[in-house]
């Protein structure tokens, strides 16, 4: 059984992700070109390290600080998937607001866990007043195979910062 859990700043610690499992393998990833989605062969691993947990750790209380939303859902009170909204509202109407993470543990990726997490991040951003959850998502082709699934499509307006950070991440959106 999971639990799904609005967190507090409280329970954003610095060890929040010490025994989360980011580790994904990365053969082939979608790449933009003119408008179209193209596949493309890329092989490299993402396999966070105490820092980098410690840099998505910071950005989280950030978010959360400044009004956003961090979920986490837990195993037997073992950490297993995480996401947050961002409260900053953007886009030419004020119509977006940001999920930068949505993560799941390399081990239960598939089981169901993603789709919910990302559900409840929507009923989130909803009640934020988005009517759209803009993402830059992870160009790994099962990374995108989830957000379609999802009913994301490539953004509308893009986020110059946002894109900046990770500039091959596909910048997607979501209508709520």
């Amino acid at each position: 059984m999971f639990q799904y859990k609005e967190l507090s700043i409280g329970e954003l610690q610095d060890d929040f992700l010490s025994s989360f499992n980011r580790h994904q393998e990365t053969h082939q990833v979608l790449v933009k070109t003119q408008d179209q989605l193209m596949m493309k062969l890329d092989s490299f691993i993402d396999d966070w390290d105490h820092e980098e947990k410690l840099s998505v750790v910071h950005a989280l209380r950030t978010g959360k600080q400044a009004g956003g939303i961090v979920i986490g859902v837990y195993q037997q009170m073992e950490l297993i998937a995480f996401a947050n909204v961002e409260s900053n509202r953007f886009g030419t109407r004020k119509e977006y607001v940001e999920l930068p993470y949505i993560h799941v543990s390399k081990e239960l990726r598939g089981s169901g866990i993603g789709k919910r997490l990302f559900e409840i991040c929507c009923e989130k951003a909803k009640q934020l007043g988005a009517e759209k959850l803009y993402i830059a998502a992870h160009p790994a082709v099962e990374t995108q195979h989830f957000y379609k699934q999802m009913g994301c499509t490539l953004a509308l307006e893009i986020n110059p910062q946002i894109l900046n950070k990770e500039p091959l991440d596909l910048q997607l959106e979501y209508p709520l």
